[in-house]
């Protein structure tokens, strides 16, 4: 499994060559005859709400730098998708949480980037259930609620985002 378009078999190092496969075009190696299957990388966010606001972190890095996005990241290998998101939430805006206390919003695949495919899973959670000061952190330039009447004049960096605002908020309403 590769995220990024292959070139060669990763298993013997024999150039690849497309061929049909289980109905689809399939890298494959025609010294050992493996498919290299591309997979996306899973993502976890969380929107945290606070009445009629939402909490945004505007990116620090691409892809989307400077536009504004829910807090989350990339799983670690050994991680679940709610410790992934928990740790992503206090990583970029210095709030904690308990993964156990996160309701699952959405699940949904990006918009590629290149050749990066993403899959990345929502939660929400009340404000009044995290800990901590808001601050932004790392890869974040800033993090700050922003009214629901409000989000049409923001900058976002992802399209899925202002759905998932959108059931946020309507989990709580």
């Amino acid at each position: 499994m590769v995220t990024h378009v292959p070139s060669y078999c990763p298993h013997c190092g024999h150039q690849l060559t497309t061929v049909e496969r289980e109905g689809r075009p399939r890298h494959c190696c025609p010294s050992c005859d493996r498919v290299v299957y591309r997979n996306p990388v899973p993502g976890a966010a969380v929107v945290v709400v606070d009445g009629d606001s939402v909490l945004l972190v505007q990116r620090r890095i691409d892809p989307g730098a400077g536009r504004w996005c829910d807090p989350g990241g990339h799983l670690e290998v050994d991680e679940r998708p709610a410790v992934a998101a928990a740790r992503e939430l206090e990583e970029e805006t210095g709030l904690g949480v308990d993964p156990g206390g996160l309701t699952l919003v959405d699940a949904l695949q990006m918009v590629p980037w290149g050749e990066k495919y993403v899959v990345t899973i929502g939660y929400t959670v009340k404000r009044r259930e995290t800990t901590g000061a808001l601050s932004p952190g790392t890869d974040a330039r800033a993090a700050r609620f922003v009214h629901r009447e409000d989000l049409s004049t923001v900058e976002f960096a992802f399209d899925y985002v202002p759905g998932r605002l959108d059931r946020a908020l309507a989990l709580f309403d």
